[in-house]
């Protein structure tokens, strides 16, 4: 959405930043009557909230994995629920807290499910719980092939999220190079959805990796960065839905 970043209390007269607390209330008196000052509204998705985990990790030693699963499940929702990519007409990396959170989030789903929990399934759900609000995420080769599903959803979600805003983004700073990576890339991750993830867990890092190009490309001027997009593409052609 498109908003006036800077604000000020018709009550008190303090000053803040929605782009930095997500709220139009002013954070010295609450009151929700206030002005913004800037000239024009700029792109702003992402939310003012963080990955909250601590209580769940509190309680591993305390109660029922199933029920630490559901609680960790219910906190990664609703923090990417109001996670975004783009800050005060600024665009952001998709970064791992996200990914971490949309994977654990799935985890999380398969763990609640299961009736046989496997020893790595239970380990690979606590080292998730353990870092995902610090943007730590296990590498593609730790991934138990039974998880593997969770991993391939969340990067496609996550992809499909980021392109959307970059879209968004892009109506303002035209590429049109960037814009065909970005339907390729749209294209490739709704596979990985129809497959309900089930790919090589170094396939769906390799959908995140083109993202990373994109941006580096368009926000920090790498040149050979989007050739790198391109040529991971040309390696994920060979996914395909039964």
């Amino acid at each position: 959405m498109r908003v006036r970043g800077e604000r000020e209390c018709r009550d008190c007269g303090t000053r803040w930043s929605y782009y930095d607390t997500g709220s139009v209330a002013c954070p010295a008196c609450g009151s929700v009557a206030s002005r913004g000052l800037d000239d024009e509204r700029a792109l702003h998705t992402e939310g003012a909230g963080t990955l909250a985990l601590d209580e769940v990790r509190a309680a591993v030693d305390e109660r029922p994995l199933e029920e630490l699963a559901a609680d960790a499940k219910e906190a990664c929702l609703a923090y990417v629920r109001q996670d975004g990519f783009l800050h005060g007409g600024e665009l952001r990396p998709l970064d791992d807290a996200h990914l971490a959170a949309r994977e654990l989030a799935h985890v999380a789903d398969v763990v609640g499910r299961s009736l046989d929990l496997a020893d790595d399934e239970e380990l690979y759900l606590l080292e998730l719980l353990r870092g995902a609000d610090r943007g730590e995420r296990p590498a593609a080769d730790a991934v138990p092939d039974s998880l593997q599903a969770a991993r391939g959803l969340a990067a496609s979600e996550a992809v499909r999220q980021y392109g959307r805003e970059v879209r968004d983004w892009l109506a303002e700073h035209p590429h049109p190079e960037v814009d065909a990576v970005l339907t390729d890339l749209d294209q490739h991750a709704r596979r990985i959805g129809a497959l309900q993830g089930d790919v090589a867990p170094a396939t769906a890092e390799r959908l995140v990796a083109v993202t990373g190009d994109c941006w580096r490309y368009l926000v920090e001027g790498d040149e050979t960065a989007l050739p790198a997009a391109r040529d991971r593409l040309d390696r994920l052609q060979s996914i395909q839905v039964d």
